[in-house]
């Protein structure tokens, strides 16, 4: 099947963030003779656009950028780029765009006009946002745009999705403390940072449990002092503020600006605060989570995932749907041994025709 080919050839260049000639190559060799305009709205992007005559135009959304990772399957269509690996199935999403664009390009006409896209960024800096700056959307008329994330854990071939919360908002948080360094004998005349960021650590947890609603405020990374018999001059915290509601998040984000001011009163060493932009909640709305689901079989996903996704921001800019596609009992995605049975992405090539013929 070409969807499979597609997959593989795909996840055999693997490349990251914007820059992606061969993927960019690859598609716009797929897409040609398919009826369709074939163009890039920014650097890394890639977008086809069918034009049935229709008043009314519907999106999908791939994302096309690889990960970092040195790949550990041993599959015959393994990584050709060292280092760089597909462990989160965007070589999937990609075969399912352009499975659907040879399905446009045949049969009869549906009753929007199509604007596939491929993106680049999405585990980076958010290349959703950019493309909805560059107006490509308002441009082409488009009402509502869907994605699908192929999903470990979910039953394979089945197509998951929920009304509101789907997946959180997320900020990367970083804790810079700085105190003064003397020997441990003279610990007296230091400011001991490295007490400093394990009460910053402490109160933190204490926050995360005081806040009510679905929430994270962890850290996975603390490093203080340099040898054992000086009071240590520098902390570092990293972690991650997760929420699935934006009152959520900026309060817990608030906590922890208190917290850093409370720690530099009483411990008298400096603290530095900063929290990433990251990526908004991704929340489906229900009318048209409802629409889909008259077209489709969409079976109800029944807790939203604390992982995040850039699609959000297309749904500040028009309704968007997200969904699982299940892909079974599989290793975890950003996984160095992350694969999957390729042929579940036929179902997910059907899952999208059926929306672009029959939403109503």
């Amino acid at each position: 099947m070409q969807i499979l080919e597609d997959r593989r050839r795909l996840h055999r260049i693997p490349e990251l963030d914007r820059a992606l000639p061969k993927t960019m190559a690859y598609l716009e060799t797929a897409l040609e003779g398919l009826g369709c305009q074939v163009f890039s709205p920014m650097p890394g992007a890639l977008c086809a656009w069918f034009d049935f005559g229709r008043e009314r135009a519907l999106a999908f959304r791939a994302d096309a950028d690889a990960l970092p990772i040195t790949e550990n399957t041993g599959a015959a269509y393994a990584s050709t780029h060292p280092g760089r690996m597909h462990a989160c199935g965007h070589d999937g999403h990609m075969a399912i765009l352009l499975e659907l664009a040879r399905r446009l390009s045949r049969g009869q006409r549906p009753g929007y006009n199509v604007l596939l896209v491929f993106q680049p960024a999405e585990e980076t800096t958010g290349g959703a946002r950019d493309l909805c700056a560059g107006g490509i959307l308002r441009e082409k008329g488009v009402e509502a745009i869907f994605g699908l994330h192929l999903w470990p854990g979910l039953p394979a071939g089945e197509i998951f999705s929920r009304p509101g919360a789907m997946m959180a908002r997320s900020g990367e948080v970083t804790v810079d403390i700085f105190g003064r360094s003397a020997h441990i004998a003279k610990a007296e005349q230091g400011l001991d940072a490295l007490a400093a960021g394990v009460e910053m650590y402490r109160l933190t947890a204490q926050l995360e449990q005081s806040v009510s609603g679905s929430r994270l405020l962890k850290f996975g990374l603390l490093q203080s002092g340099s040898v054992r018999n000086a009071v240590a001059a520098r902390a570092h915290l990293e972690g991650s503020l997760r929420a699935y509601d934006d009152a959520v998040f900026h309060r817990l984000r608030r906590g922890l600006e208190d917290i850093g001011r409370r720690v530099e009163a009483s411990t008298g060493c400096a603290v530095k605060i900063t929290v990433s932009e990251g990526y908004p909640p991704v929340c489906n709305p229900g009318d048209l989570l409802e629409r889909a689901a008259a077209v489709a079989r969409i079976r109800h996903l029944p807790t939203p995932s604390m992982t995040t996704e850039d699609f959000s921001w297309y749904q500040r800019q028009i309704p968007g749907l997200f969904c699982f596609l299940g892909l079974g009992d599989v290793p975890a995605l950003h996984a160095d041994t992350f694969d999957f049975d390729d042929r579940l992405l036929e179902k997910g090539a059907d899952f999208f025709e059926a929306l672009a013929r029959g939403l109503p």
